[in-house]
Protein backbone atom coordinates (compact mmCIF):
# COMPACT_ATOMS: atom_id res chain seq x y z
CA UNK A 1 0.00 0.00 0.00
CA UNK A 2 1.27 3.52 -1.50
CA UNK A 3 -0.02 6.73 0.33
CA UNK A 4 -0.44 9.99 -1.60
CA UNK A 5 -2.24 13.05 -0.99
CA UNK A 6 -3.99 15.01 -3.44
CA UNK A 7 -4.71 18.86 -4.06
CA UNK A 8 -7.63 18.98 -1.71
CA UNK A 9 -5.72 17.61 1.18
CA UNK A 10 -7.25 13.93 0.82
CA UNK A 11 -4.66 10.76 1.69
CA UNK A 12 -5.23 7.91 -0.63
CA UNK A 13 -3.94 4.57 -0.51
CA UNK A 14 -2.64 2.76 -3.74
CA UNK A 15 -3.02 -0.61 -3.42
CA UNK A 16 -2.76 -2.59 -7.00
CA UNK A 17 -3.79 -6.52 -6.89
CA UNK A 18 -5.60 -8.62 -9.06
CA UNK A 19 -9.09 -7.22 -8.38
CA UNK A 20 -7.40 -3.61 -9.00
CA UNK A 21 -6.07 -4.74 -12.37
CA UNK A 22 -9.09 -6.42 -12.95
CA UNK A 23 -11.67 -3.49 -12.47
CA UNK A 24 -8.68 -0.77 -14.18
CA UNK A 25 -9.79 -3.16 -17.27
CA UNK A 26 -13.50 -3.15 -16.49
CA UNK A 27 -14.13 0.51 -16.18
CA UNK A 28 -10.98 1.88 -18.80
CA UNK A 29 -10.57 -0.86 -20.90
CA UNK A 30 -6.57 -0.36 -20.21
CA UNK A 31 -4.89 -3.29 -19.29
CA UNK A 32 -2.11 -2.49 -16.23
CA UNK A 33 -0.06 -5.53 -16.99
CA UNK A 34 0.83 -3.59 -19.87
CA UNK A 35 3.10 -1.40 -18.03
CA UNK A 36 5.72 -4.14 -17.82
CA UNK A 37 6.23 -3.99 -21.82
CA UNK A 38 6.63 0.09 -21.82
CA UNK A 39 3.72 1.18 -24.15
CA UNK A 40 1.49 2.12 -21.11
CA UNK A 41 4.06 3.55 -18.58
CA UNK A 42 4.87 5.99 -21.79
CA UNK A 43 0.80 6.52 -21.87
CA UNK A 44 0.54 7.38 -18.13
CA UNK A 45 3.50 9.98 -18.58
CA UNK A 46 2.43 11.87 -21.74
CA UNK A 47 -1.11 12.05 -20.07
CA UNK A 48 -1.93 12.60 -17.10
CA UNK A 49 -5.87 12.98 -17.97
CA UNK A 50 -5.22 9.18 -17.99
CA UNK A 51 -2.85 8.69 -14.87
CA UNK A 52 -5.88 10.34 -12.99
CA UNK A 53 -8.25 8.00 -15.12
CA UNK A 54 -6.24 5.28 -14.18
CA UNK A 55 -5.70 6.02 -10.51
CA UNK A 56 -9.06 6.74 -9.97
CA UNK A 57 -10.37 3.19 -11.26
CA UNK A 58 -7.30 1.87 -9.18
CA UNK A 59 -9.55 3.89 -6.01
CA UNK A 60 -12.54 3.45 -7.01
CA UNK A 61 -13.49 1.00 -3.42
CA UNK A 62 -11.76 4.34 -1.45
CA UNK A 63 -13.64 6.88 -3.27
CA UNK A 64 -16.68 5.26 -2.77
CA UNK A 65 -16.74 4.82 0.50
CA UNK A 66 -15.22 8.86 0.98
CA UNK A 67 -17.97 10.42 -1.29
CA UNK A 68 -15.11 11.42 -4.12
CA UNK A 69 -16.19 11.16 -7.65
CA UNK A 70 -14.13 10.73 -10.62
CA UNK A 71 -14.69 14.62 -11.46
CA UNK A 72 -13.95 15.79 -8.23
CA UNK A 73 -10.92 13.29 -7.79
CA UNK A 74 -9.72 14.53 -11.26
CA UNK A 75 -9.80 17.93 -9.97
CA UNK A 76 -8.12 17.54 -7.28
CA UNK A 77 -4.97 15.80 -9.33
CA UNK A 78 -2.76 18.49 -10.46
CA UNK A 79 0.71 19.52 -9.41
CA UNK A 80 3.00 17.27 -6.65
CA UNK A 81 -0.61 15.02 -6.56
CA UNK A 82 -0.02 13.60 -10.07
CA UNK A 83 3.50 13.34 -9.77
CA UNK A 84 3.00 11.47 -5.80
CA UNK A 85 0.17 9.51 -7.20
CA UNK A 86 2.20 8.57 -10.18
CA UNK A 87 4.96 7.57 -8.12
CA UNK A 88 2.49 5.22 -5.42
CA UNK A 89 1.07 3.77 -8.27
CA UNK A 90 4.15 2.48 -10.12
CA UNK A 91 5.76 1.27 -6.81
CA UNK A 92 2.36 -0.42 -6.18
CA UNK A 93 2.54 -2.23 -9.74
CA UNK A 94 6.18 -2.86 -9.09
CA UNK A 95 5.09 -5.03 -6.25
CA UNK A 96 2.63 -6.52 -8.08
CA UNK A 97 4.70 -8.09 -10.39
CA UNK A 98 6.79 -11.23 -9.65
CA UNK A 99 10.46 -10.53 -9.73
CA UNK A 100 11.79 -11.35 -12.83
CA UNK A 101 9.25 -9.66 -14.29
CA UNK A 102 9.68 -6.32 -11.97
CA UNK A 103 13.25 -6.03 -12.91
CA UNK A 104 12.27 -6.14 -16.51
CA UNK A 105 9.74 -3.65 -15.52
CA UNK A 106 11.80 -1.85 -13.31
CA UNK A 107 14.13 -1.41 -16.32
CA UNK A 108 11.84 -0.04 -18.89
CA UNK A 109 10.73 2.39 -16.23
CA UNK A 110 14.03 3.85 -15.46
CA UNK A 111 14.55 4.17 -19.60
CA UNK A 112 11.74 6.12 -19.88
CA UNK A 113 11.95 8.48 -17.04
CA UNK A 114 15.55 9.24 -17.82
CA UNK A 115 13.79 10.22 -21.44
CA UNK A 116 11.19 12.27 -20.34
CA UNK A 117 14.05 14.48 -17.70
CA UNK A 118 15.85 14.82 -20.79
CA UNK A 119 13.29 16.19 -22.94
CA UNK A 120 12.33 18.14 -20.36
CA UNK A 121 15.80 19.93 -19.99
CA UNK A 122 16.39 19.98 -23.26
CA UNK A 123 12.92 22.08 -23.84
CA UNK A 124 13.92 24.32 -20.80
CA UNK A 125 17.01 24.62 -22.18
CA UNK A 126 15.57 25.40 -25.81
CA UNK A 127 13.53 27.86 -24.39
CA UNK A 128 15.70 29.63 -22.42
CA UNK A 129 17.83 30.15 -25.32
CA UNK A 130 14.80 31.90 -27.37
CA UNK A 131 15.92 35.63 -28.47
CA UNK A 132 14.32 37.60 -25.40
CA UNK A 133 13.27 34.83 -23.28
CA UNK A 134 14.11 36.14 -20.18
CA UNK A 135 13.85 40.05 -20.57
CA UNK A 136 10.14 39.89 -22.67
CA UNK A 137 11.43 43.06 -24.49
CA UNK A 138 11.38 41.13 -27.97
CA UNK A 139 10.53 43.70 -31.06
CA UNK A 140 7.46 41.69 -31.78
CA UNK A 141 6.12 42.11 -28.53
CA UNK A 142 7.04 45.71 -28.44
CA UNK A 143 5.17 46.24 -31.89
CA UNK A 144 2.17 45.27 -31.14
CA UNK A 145 2.06 46.92 -27.54
CA UNK A 146 0.43 50.25 -29.58
CA UNK A 147 -2.04 48.45 -31.13
CA UNK A 148 -3.50 47.03 -27.57
CA UNK A 149 -5.90 49.68 -25.92
CA UNK A 150 -5.84 49.89 -21.90
CA UNK A 151 -9.27 48.94 -21.72
CA UNK A 152 -8.44 45.40 -23.66
CA UNK A 153 -5.57 44.78 -20.61
CA UNK A 154 -7.82 45.27 -18.38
Amino acid sequence: MKPFTDAANRTWNVVVNVHAVKRVRDLLNVDLLDVANGELLSRLVDDPCLLADVLYAVLKPDADAKGVNAQDFGAAMVGAALDDGSAALMKELLDFFPSAQRARALGRMIRKIGEQEKAIAEATAAIQSMPGASSGSSPASSESTPATSPSATS
